[in-house]
C-alpha cells in the first residue's frame, strides 16, 4: 500500500521524466522512436524509484533502455535541478522495460488463433522444448 507521499512523488517523477526523455529524443533528432513512462513506484523510504518505460518500436527497445540506464546519473542530476523546490532529495532511478503491451498482444493472438491451446498444449510456445 502506497502512502500519499509516495504517490505524489511517483506522479511528479513520472511527469518530469517523461518530458525529459521525450525532449531528449526530439533534441537529438531521432525519428521513429516513442518513449513513454508507464509506471513509477517509489520505495517506502523514498530512496529508490522504479521507472517502467514503454518503447516503440520494440526492436530498438533493449538498445534504448541500456542507453538510458547508462545515463541514469545524468537523468537524476537534471531531475534534481528541475525539482529542487519540490524534493529535498531525488531518489535513485532504476529503469525497467514495461512489456505489458507485448503480453497483451500475445494473449490477443492466442484468443484469435485457430488452434486451441487447451486441446493441444504442445502447440504453446512455453511448452516447446528448447
Amino acid at each position: 500500500m502506497e502512502s500519499p507521499r509516495q504517490k505524489k512523488i511517483a506522479t511528479l517523477l513520472q511527469q518530469e521524466i517523461a518530458q525529459m526523455l521525450q525532449g531528449a529524443v526530439r533534441k537529438e533528432g531521432v525519428s521513429n522512436l516513442l518513449i513513454s513512462v508507464t509506471k513509477v513506484t517509489v520505495t517506502v523510504d523514498l530512496s529508490i524509484a522504479k521507472i517502467y518505460l514503454s518503447l516503440f518500436p520494440p526492436a530498438k527497445a533493449l538498445e534504448v533502455l541500456e542507453g538510458i540506464q547508462s545515463n541514469s546519473f545524468q537523468v537524476k542530476h537534471d531531475l534534481a535541478k528541475l525539482l529542487k523546490n519540490q524534493l529535498r532529495k531525488v531518489p535513485d532511478l532504476v529503469f525497467y522495460l514495461d512489456d505489458s503491451l507485448d503480453y497483451i498482444e500475445k494473449i490477443d493472438e492466442a484468443l484469435t488463433a485457430t488452434n486451441d491451446p487447451i486441446k493441444n498444449p504442445e502447440d504453446l510456445i512455453s511448452r516447446q522444448k528448447k
